[in-house]
Parts: structure tokens; sequence; C-alpha cells
């Protein structure tokens, strides 16, 4: 492994902190979140035509075919500048599923249209008992039809198509097909609409043979996304709060000089940091097929879900009591933060998991 981004790398970084810039200034971002489903189609068209679509996908199916690293980079990109809209349900999540376990027939049919902005997907996973493991789903399909209910599904209300996670199996769903009822529920990222999908006998393709067992690459590909947009987040609120303590004054003097705002600067820096670290490892993992990739991924997605916590929380308190403002921005990156460090597993969550992964390689 070579520590440090290579020539295209950086370029893709930069491309990409270039693009979203300019395209989604805070307003915009504030803009998008008070509409029903945060997504705006000509952002999405513009984000297609720069390639990120497809950037984890084949040549040949229309994509950049490049690899985990480069999607980490994206996602770093996104959460910085607090991406809305259905980027990561379609990429991340219900693509990389589609491209994992689809047929050869089911990934032309889709993934070339993805590339091209022309649809856009989601994954259905959690069920009542909450669980974010795909071997704990209780939904059965039954004769190529399912019926039952799914929660926290994100930007399904934008979604051309949904993938279903059953016991029996992982079936795509037309996101109009008979029998598909949609509900908003109340989320706390206001970037990141969250639905409960009821299916009613509603017409389902299963993806190749796969079962849920196989969804567990995918959604680490998923979780290593996540960990990486948590850790964009987390270099806008550092660098929210130091700019603020630079130019905050009391008694005269910048509130930057005191010990006690230098040191939650400070922390703030190491966390995020440290985050960065593992987000970019465990995708480094993943791309190279490397023996620790599943504990990578967990010990990634464990720290991120924690230090964008406590980092968003020293950011607000950095800003005293303008941290509690609307008009602040920091506020919209924790709901950001504390939203996503549930989705595919908190860190409790992610420590058993690590705890089980080490119990499986201990011998007898």
């Amino acid at each position: 492994m070579q520590f440090g981004l290579n020539e295209s790398q950086e370029i893709l970084k930069h491309t990409a902190k270039r693009f979203f810039g300019g395209e989604l200034p805070m307003a915009e971002v504030r803009r998008l979140m008070e509409t029903p489903t945060a997504h705006h189609e000509e952002l999405w068209a513009k984000m297609a035509g720069q390639g990120f679509m497809g950037i984890i996908f084949p040549e040949e199916l229309g994509g950049m075919g490049l690899g985990q690293v480069e999607l980490a980079l994206l996602m770093e990109e996104a959460g910085y500048a607090l991406l809305p809209g259905p980027f990561f349900s379609t990429v991340a999540l219900a693509g990389a599923a589609l491209n994992a376990l689809g047929s050869p027939e089911q990934k032309k049919k889709y993934i070339p249209r993805i590339c091209e902005g022309l649809v856009k997907g989601t994954l259905a996973l959690v069920e009542t008992n909450a669980s974010w493991d795909p071997m704990q789903v209780q939904l059965t399909a039954n004769g190529g039809k399912l019926s039952g209910t799914k929660l926290f599904v994100t930007d399904a209300a934008v979604a051309d198509f949904i993938i279903v996670a059953a016991r029996n199996g992982v079936f795509i769903v037309d996101g109009k097909a008979a029998g598909i009822k949609i509900e908003p529920m109340k989320g706390m990222d206001l970037t990141r609409k969250i639905y409960s999908v009821t299916f009613t006998n509603t017409p389902a393709e299963q993806l190749s043979n796969a079962g849920p067992a196989d969804l567990a690459k995918p959604l680490a590909t998923a979780a290593a996304a996540l960990s990486a947009e948590l850790v964009g987040g987390m270099q806008r609120v550092l660098e929210l709060a130091v700019g603020y303590a630079k130019t905050r004054k009391q008694f005269g003097k910048p509130i930057g000089i005191f010990q006690a705002v230098q040191h939650m600067c400070a922390d703030m820096y190491l966390e995020t940091e440290s985050a960065r670290s593992a987000a970019y490892y465990s995708a480094w993992a993943l791309s190279e097929d490397a023996p620790d990739a599943a504990q990578a991924v967990a010990i990634a997605k464990m720290y991120a879900s924690d230090t964008s916590r406590t980092v968003c929380n020293r950011g607000i308190q950095v800003h005293g009591g303008m941290g509690f403002t609307w008009e602040n921005d920091i506020h919209l990156y924790y709901r950001r933060a504390k939203a996503t460090e549930t989705m595919l597993g908190d860190g409790a969550f992610q420590r058993e998991r690590i705890a089980r992964l080490m119990m499986d390689k201990t011998p007898a």
C-alpha cells in the first residue's frame, strides 16, 4: 500500500471539491433540504456529466472503471459539501449491490443508465427489528412477489428501482411497480430523506441466485463510503470552528488564544485525521481484497461514527451560543453525522462485528 494518493486520485479529489464548491453553496443546500426529496435533476445531470455516477462501475458498462479509493475520495468531498439527494443511495448502495450480485443482463439493463444519470436507486434492508444485519431480515418473497415493510429506506421517493433484501434472496423492484406504498419518515438529516416502503404482492426479480449473505461485500462498499463522507463533514466542521476561533473576540482577544479552545480544536484535528486514515485504508483493503478488509471497514465505520459526533459537538461548543442557531451551518453537519452514525450499523454494532471477526480468526 502506498501511503498517499496518486496523481489521478489527487485530480479527482480536486475536481470534486471544485465542482461541489461551485454547484452547492450552503444557500443551495438549504434550499434543497426544504424540498420534499432534497433532489434536483439539474444538479444530478451535471454530476453524471462529470462521470461521478459511474465512478466504480466497469468501463464496458459505461462507467469510469475506478475503485473503492476513488469512491471514498468522492464521498469525502460530497460530505464536505453536504451533498443532498440520492447519490449515495444510487451508487454506493443500490449500484454496488447490483454490480456485485446482478446477472449480466440485469447489469446491462441498469448500470449504463445509472452512469448516464437516467435512473436512481436505493436499497431496502432494515425492518421493524431495526437491525442492519442482512441475515436478520424477515421479509420473504413468495412466487416472485414481495409483501412486507422496510424502514429507513433512503431516497425511496425518487428511486426508479429498489434493491430489496429478503430471507430467500435479494430482489430488484421497479420503483413504480404495483403494490408499493412509500411514506416519508421523520429523519434527523434534512439533506437525506428516509422513507418506509410497504410491498403488497409486489412483482420482484431476483438478482441471480443471491441471498442475504451475499450482500456483505456491497454493504461493506457502502459502509466504507459512508465513513469517508463522515470524514468530509468532520473536516468542514473543523475548518468552521477554527475560523470562528480566529475571529470571535472575548475580553478584546480572539478566543483562539485560550488553551481550552485550542485543545478542543486540536482534538478535532486528531480525530478527523485518524478517521481519514481509517476510511482510506478500508477503501484500499476492499479494492485489493485484503484479508482484513471486512475488519478494516468495521473499524473505519466504528471510528468515524463515534468521532464525527464528538467533532460536531466540539464545533458547536467552540461557536458557543451561535452554534445552536438555525442560521449557523454546523447543526446541519451535526444532523448528517448523527443520522449517518447509525446507518449500516453504529459504533456498538461495528464493535460486535469486529469481535466476531476476531473470534472467527482465533484457532480453537
